[in-house]
């Protein structure tokens, strides 16, 4: 994510995400306390970045291990893609600032849910006119 002159890179399996605002209201209209409604177990927001994934071990050659492999580093993708919708564990994220703004950064296992808009998945499969 660039903002200026400034670039936040998020490195690994980790995530960047604008954490949605909390509800300080029940469905009945009770208002509970700053307190109660930032110990919520489950929270979301939305993905702003994603890291490059899981790092993958070097495959060397059998046949050669003194050689020296200097190939680019290999990643597992993640499921997770920009401006999907997440639920993850709070306990589990860092609070962040960069440039006055809040943001949230979770690992990938803490992720539990993913909601992606299905337009989106139309496009990326060349399917937008269904």
């Amino acid at each position: 994510m660039k903002l200026g002159n400034r670039q936040l890179i998020v490195v690994g399996d980790r995530i960047l995400i604008k954490q949605e605002e909390l509800e300080e209201r029940t469905d009945v209209g009770l208002y509970l306390p700053q307190t109660v409604v930032e110990k919520e177990e489950v929270q979301g927001g939305r993905v702003i970045e994603t890291g490059p994934g899981i790092p993958l071990p070097e495959s060397r050659d059998e046949d050669e291990p003194w050689k020296a492999n200097e190939s680019e580093p290999r990643y597992m993708p993640m499921q997770v893609e920009v401006g999907d919708y997440a639920l993850f564990l709070k306990k589990a994220s860092m609070e962040i600032k960069f440039d006055g703004e809040k943001y949230l950064i979770v690992s990938h296992s803490s992720i539990l849910v993913l909601m992606r808009d299905k337009s989106s998945i139309l496009d990326e499969l060349g399917l937008d006119d269904l």
